[in-house]
């Protein structure tokens, strides 16, 4: 009854086909380095500031944004397609307030967003489905830049409505069995300086890809949650609200699906060149799918690894397929990730 009365965008209301309004970003150096930090990612190619690596830039000296940064500069935004076709999203309820969180997310590549670039993104319902007791919703959202190239499409699958249960709330580890809380302790960025990189001549089927560690906290949490190039701000959610975070799947406040997206991105960055997100005459570009497995906590360390489990060819150009597993100090799958770099000769 409550539902009906707020007209809410609930599972049976969505259908696929139904859109958001467009957006409109001008991409800035400062907007590309605070991405890059709030990714956790010290790499100075994405800081104005570091004049060191400007010999580096792959693309004409110009700043160019972490691949997975088009969920930022192009970002979701449920809710509006909600408000667009007149229904109120579920979690700007105010009669039946619940999330809608994160499962999975496929991104493709097919040119990268530099410095100076005006992005329009657009969003739409793919489809929806049901699995397992579970409903699913995919969006798709696409980037273009001021000349109209496309810069990146993802596909963007939530739960609307999923099985009985709840995901435990694993022990503080502060606390757990007398042991001493996780420190702090991603790779520092001088190891990703010297990986040596995979070329076109050097990779073959079974190499290792370079490892990253993160520890997620409160305080990239919350950076994360603030940094919005379009749409209104979320101050509460399941990331930034425990208790009600504590009434949804997960039991308690999590990481966001895109903050995960974005440390496998700044992992596969240490075995492959920037360029390798991009070159790709006949498929377009490189792609990343990540599945959420287990929720990524503050105060989680979760190790990303991964190796070379495909090489096609395609018009000289080698397509490498990878797979990443991310994992937490107690052994729990958090991720699983399957991304397709390209390799050009030369």
């Amino acid at each position: 009854m409550l539902e009906q009365q707020e007209l809410l965008w609930n599972y049976e209301a969505v259908e696929p086909g139904q859109q958001g309004q467009p957006t409109l970003v001008t991409l800035t150096a400062e907007n590309i380095g605070e991405y890059a930090l709030a990714a956790q990612n010290p790499d100075p190619r994405y800081q104005k500031a570091s004049t060191e690596a400007v010999a580096d830039r792959e693309f004409d000296g110009r700043l160019a944004a972490m691949p997975t940064m088009a969920i930022t500069y192009a970002p979701l935004l449920r809710e509006t397609i909600a408000e667009n076709c007149g229904f109120v999203a579920q979690e700007r309820s105010k009669l039946a307030r619940r999330q809608t969180p994160f499962a999975k997310c496929e991104v493709h590549w097919f040119a990268p967003a530099l410095e100076g670039d005006i992005i329009t993104g657009t969003r739409r319902v793919l489809e929806k489905y049901e699995r397992r007791g579970s409903r699913f919703v995919t969006f798709r959202v696409e980037a273009s830049n001021q000349r109209g190239e496309r810069l990146a499409e993802y596909d963007y699958t939530c739960i609307f409505d999923y099985a009985k249960g709840q995901r435990e709330v694993p022990p503080d580890p502060a606390t757990d069995r007398g042991t001493a809380p996780v420190a702090a302790s991603q790779n520092p960025p001088e190891d990703a300086a010297t990986n040596p990189l995979f070329s076109h001549d050097s990779v073959a089927i079974g190499d290792q890809l370079a490892t990253l560690q993160i520890t997620e906290s409160t305080e990239v949490i919350l950076r994360k949650n603030r940094l919005r190039l379009a749409g209104g701000p979320n101050p509460s959610n399941i990331h930034t609200d425990e208790e009600f975070a504590r009434q949804n799947i997960f039991g308690g406040a999590v990481n966001s699906g895109p903050a995960t997206v974005s440390y496998v991105d700044q992992m596969l960055q240490r075995s492959f060149p920037l360029s390798a997100f991009y070159r790709a005459e006949s498929r377009g570009g490189g792609s990343l799918l990540m599945r959420a497995i287990t929720p990524f906590r503050a105060g989680d360390t979760v190790t990303f690894a991964g190796q070379v489990t495909g090489i096609r060819e395609e018009a000289g150009q080698k397509l490498v397929e990878c797979r990443v597993r991310g994992t937490n100090q107690r052994g729990e799958l958090v991720s699983l990730s399957d991304a397709t770099l390209v390799l050009v000769k030369g």
